[in-house]
């Protein structure tokens, strides 16, 4: 990857990394784009000490066009919730220090759409991270629950940080590895 000089040419909305610290970059930083995956940029502002996430709705900001929303959530056939359209949602997730989604790294470790009673469905997902030491984390997780709350018929989604199995780099789909230049 070429990593890429930028100047914030306007005040953004930023997320510090790991630490997941919410903070406003002011116009004129200057900084590195590290990794732009998904729908985000991990940004290196040396000023101010450290990496942080830049949203694409704020693309502009570092001279980006947006890249659009993410792929299209739309309901299924009856306007029930698949479990297709949750995976595809959960294929935007990135770890901002790894070039590869949470699918792929074989994060997550369970999946489930219950309808419910009054219409509407509830998503439950179990994920875990490369490290329990991972200060992302919480952000990841909340990014994953977020993306899914976004899929029109989704009421609630509940996504759990889990521990058992232990993640292994042999989880890792063999899209991911390649990406990672693994064998």
């Amino acid at each position: 990857m070429s990593y890429e000089e930028i100047e914030f040419t306007r005040h953004c909305d930023a997320v510090q990394i790991p630490q997941g610290i919410k903070i406003t970059i002011p116009k004129g930083t200057a900084g590195v784009i590290t990794q732009s995956l998904g729908d985000t940029y991990t940004l290196q502002l040396p000023t101010l000490g450290g990496l942080y996430r830049v949203s694409d709705s704020d693309a502009d900001a570092i001279g980006k066009e947006s890249k659009g929303p993410a792929p299209e959530a739309t309901p299924s056939t009856g306007g029930k919730v698949s479990e297709h359209q949750v995976w595809a949602q959960l294929k935007n997730v990135y770890d901002p220090e790894i070039p590869v989604n949470i699918v792929e790294l074989g994060l997550v470790y369970d999946l489930a759409v219950n309808d419910l009673p009054e219409g509407g469905s509830n998503v439950d997902v179990k994920m875990t991270l490369t490290a329990q030491g991972c200060g992302m984390g919480p952000a990841i997780a909340m990014d994953a629950q977020t993306r899914i709350e976004g899929i029109p018929g989704v009421e609630e989604a509940n996504v759990e940080v889990v521990w058992d199995p232990p993640w292994t780099p042999a989880m890792i789909s063999p899209e991911g590895k390649e990406k990672l230049g693994i064998d």
